[in-house]
């Protein structure tokens, strides 16, 4: 989305304030200081009459729409909300003044440069400015990118889809929450304009929220993807993502390394749709021919790096393969972060998070998203909107609140990590360590082609059983025992305890879960501390 603030003030002229509702039961003033909304050349300060102000946004109001957010939901006739105009309560001034007021004001406080050509397109209410304003023009002017001078994804995890083509008016830094659950029309007229698909408006909050649109937009920047998809968790992407995919009676294809709930999902509740899959190592490449020969695969899903153990897919070579046989690639690039893997680049046609982990980086929230091409995306919003698992807007703030230090996490963690794989690598009382950074690690020569960080996650076997593993365990001081990763706290868990304890000890070996593994999430503790603190625990077993 990137229509700039500018064409946003151009859409509404002046608005009034109001003093706050007096709740001790004198009487309210109907009459008293008003403020006028309009920008003035020079700096622009808001001097209020009263102590306490609140903003009223007359209810005539036309949304503006981007081409992309308009591409996004068009098949569902749910738009993003990108500019607002208000009408009622206006002076006399004519269309034309109101528009040269606006331009004005905003072009002296912002900056004539700032305001061209980084919008996508625009509604303008100026024109045919009737009273039931029932008619809206629609002006697409040449598509620039707006964030095509931020070279780094830093800076595209801090600002795109903010300042840089934000759809919310506001002045603010930070994103506003808007909590609701439904978006109101004026009038019957303006509601079958939208549902014909000539006004571009919200809904109700399971087919779309401002902030969460907002928190898409900046996911789909650092992702190169044409849109995003947000939901309520990556259980919730990821399920949703495979119904909608993988027709009945379908097949497709994934990897033994993967999360353990996406793993019951595959094979217990999407045989009841006839659905087949077929389960190749990582690194099977002859395995992955065999099956797009053999079956009509709808889809090859899979993790890199995976979960537990780190395994990295040749993201190029799978995607080459699977097109040539009309199979769509999807990879969970959790454990990677946008940062240290751009799947969508390297061939694949939709990559998933759960931002539960890195991208929200904090522990405090829970959301799944995919990321990919128009066409993709929609047909799962399509069955997201039907399924539900819409993501809270409180939770969409936290995941953009946890994507501004998204590079300095993933910096700090990818270089504790790797550092303290060496360092267990080297130590006689761990028998094992995976880590995709690592020369012993099977796929490394793929994940240094494929990855510029390896991630903050390590899984390693010490040498003992399951109660001297639980010994190491309870000595860290430290990480928190837990499930999850990716947080600013570091995390440590034993899988065969953790997410694998309902099943027997041979049962769990045979997806590689022995009771000495442990899984580290290294989080941005400094890394002295953390070192001294592994150090330690393994000391005393």
């Amino acid at each position: 989305m990137a229509v700039s603030s500018c064409y946003a003030m151009r859409a509404f002229s002046s608005f009034e304030c109001r003093s706050d509702p007096d709740f001790s039961g004198q009487e309210i003033p109907t009459s008293g200081p008003r403020f006028s909304g309009k920008l003035k050349s020079g700096p622009t300060h808001l001097s209020f009459g009263l102590s306490s102000m609140i903003l009223r946004f007359p209810p005539d109001f036309v949304r503006q729409l981007s081409n992309k957010a308009r591409r996004n939901c068009s098949n569902i006739g749910v738009a993003q909300v990108v500019a607002a105009s208000w009408s009622n309560k206006q002076p006399p001034q004519s269309a034309a003044a109101v528009a040269t007021d606006s331009a004005a004001a905003v072009e002296a406080a912002l900056g004539s440069g700032y305001c061209k050509n980084n919008d996508e397109n625009i509604i303008d209410s100026n024109k045919n400015n009737n009273k039931d304003n029932s008619s809206v023009v629609v002006v697409q002017p040449e598509e620039v990118n707006p964030l095509s001078f931020l070279s780094s994804d830093g800076s595209l995890a801090i600002h795109a889809g903010e300042r840089l083509g934000r759809g919310i008016v506001t002045d603010a830094i930070t994103t506003p929450v808007v909590n609701t659950s439904a978006y109101f029309f004026n009038k019957t007229s303006d509601l079958i304009d939208f549902k014909e698909k000539r006004r571009a408006s919200f809904e109700y909050g399971r087919y779309g929220n401002p902030t969460t649109v907002v928190a898409e937009e900046k996911i789909s920047a650092l992702e190169g993807a044409e849109s995003t998809l947000l939901m309520a968790s990556g259980m919730c992407a990821s399920t949703a993502l495979l119904l909608a995919l993988v027709p009945a009676g379908g097949h497709l294809v994934t990897t033994t390394d993967c999360y353990r709930k996406t793993r019951i999902f595959i094979e217990t509740i999407l045989p009841k749709m006839g659905i087949k899959a077929t389960v190749i190592d990582p690194a099977d490449m002859e395995g992955l021919e065999a099956a797009l020969e053999e079956n009509n695969v709808s889809l090859f899903f899979t993790e890199s790096p995976t979960n537990p153990f780190l395994r990295c897919v040749d993201i190029e070579l799978v995607s080459k393969l699977c097109h040539s046989k009309g199979a769509l690639v999807c990879i969970d690039g959790t454990f990677a972060t946008p940062l240290n893997q751009k799947a969508l680049a390297l061939g694949a046609d939709i990559v998933l998070h759960s931002a539960t982990k890195f991208i929200g980086g904090h522990n405090d929230v829970l959301a799944g998203c995919i990321s990919g091409s128009q066409e993709l995306i929609s047909t799962v919003r399509n069955l997201h909107h039907i399924l539900g698992g819409a993501l809270n807007p409180n939770a969409a703030y936290l995941i953009l609140r946890g994507m501004k230090t998204l590079h300095l996490r993933v910096q700090q963690q990818n270089s504790t990590a790797l550092r303290m794989a060496e360092i267990l690598e080297a130590h006689p009382k761990v028998k094992h360590v995976y880590y995709p950074g690592l020369k012993s690690h099977p796929e490394h020569h793929i994940a240094v082609r494929q990855m510029t960080g390896f991630g903050g996650v390590v899984s390693f076997e010490v040498d003992g059983d399951l109660h001297t593993t639980a010994k190491f365990v309870d000595n860290l001081k430290i990480p928190y025992i837990a499930p999850s990763f990716g947080g600013c706290e570091s995390i440590v868990d034993q899988p065969a305890i953790m997410s694998y304890w309902d099943l027997s000890q041979a049962e769990r070996a045979k997806y590689g879960i022995f009771d000495n593994l442990v899984r580290f999430s290294f989080g941005v503790e400094d890394f002295e501390d953390l070192k001294t603190d592994v150090l330690q625990a393994l000391e005393a077993i």
